[in-house]
């Protein structure tokens, strides 16, 4: 991976849908440099245990995976303090079905769209790579009529088992999305990755460090064995003794960004050239 390219500009407050009450849902773009045309894209989702952090929380991804080519959109979405579950995952899908709704003006591939997310971003983006279609999940805040279907996605010490009411040794409590209702387990299981792993889901890349104390390595653990079991292409890699965020960390930040760009190049770029 290269660090002497020319800059990433950034498109900064570009709206891409609308929700509830005329709310505007806004994104950033960080656009790779010279000529874009027919390239990759990477929608990156931040994360903050569905209730803090903000579309700017993944810039340094923005920078380095734009840089190797990848238009990459990060998003907004609405955090459970605004407005309750599943908002935060409906408009996840209307940032997808922007993007490829808007793929010939942000110069990209249509049929070369990946997700990443951090923490309860990585939540949203495995949920929304796994219920492409799924009516339960897609909602209304803008592009009607659009897949949301992605080729690929990248979970870093994802949440995949929301739990009501018991102890799972991979689990978050599903609380932590609905204060008021800690007990719904059929909420719970519903928003868990882990109860839509099937076969002919995307490529799935998982990284965790082993010291996370709010999410257990496990979680990842799980899920890997889950699609690995279900035939679906995944790589895990696991970091010894690593904390939650540790990626904020520069040294483990540009490592991230680098078993993201393999990981891409593999699943994403390979499959046609883009013209950059």
């Amino acid at each position: 991976m290269s660090f002497d390219k020319p800059r990433v500009t950034v498109r900064e407050n570009v709206v891409y849908g609308v929700g509830e009450g005329g709310r505007e849902l806004r994104c950033d773009v960080y656009v790779p440099p010279g000529e874009v045309r027919n390239a990759p894209a990477v929608i990156l989702v931040h994360g903050g245990a569905w209730r803090t952090g903000d579309r700017t929380q993944l810039r340094g991804y923005g920078f380095l995976i734009g840089r190797e080519g990848y238009v990459c959109i990060a998003p907004e979405y609405r955090l459970v303090t605004e407005s309750p579950w599943p908002a935060a995952i409906h408009d996840v899908k209307a940032a997808i079905r922007w993007t490829r709704a808007n793929a010939e003006s942000l110069g990209i591939d249509p049929d070369r769209i990946a997700i990443e997310g951090n923490s309860a971003g990585a939540h949203l983006a495995l949920l929304a790579a796994m219920t492409a279609g799924d009516p339960a999940f897609e909602g209304s805040c803008g592009t009607p009529g659009v897949s949301t279907d992605v080729c690929a996605v990248l979970a870093v010490y994802p949440p995949v088992l929301l739990t009501a009411g018991e102890y799972h040794p991979a689990g978050v409590p599903w609380l932590v999305i609905d204060e008021g209702s800690a007990d719904d387990t059929v909420a719970a299981a519903a928003a868990s990755p882990l109860t839509h792993v099937r076969p002919g889901l995307p490529p799935t890349l998982l990284i965790h460090g082993t010291a996370d104390a709010l999410v257990p390595v496990q979680a990842s653990i799980r899920m890997y064995e889950a699609l690995m079991e279900a035939g679906v292409p995944v790589d895990l890699h696991i970091y010894a003794e690593q904390p939650h965020a540790f990626d904020l960390q520069p040294e483990f930040g540009r490592q991230n960004a680098a078993e993201m760009l393999l990981f891409l190049r593999r699943y994403v770029r390979q499959p046609a050239t883009a013209t950059v």
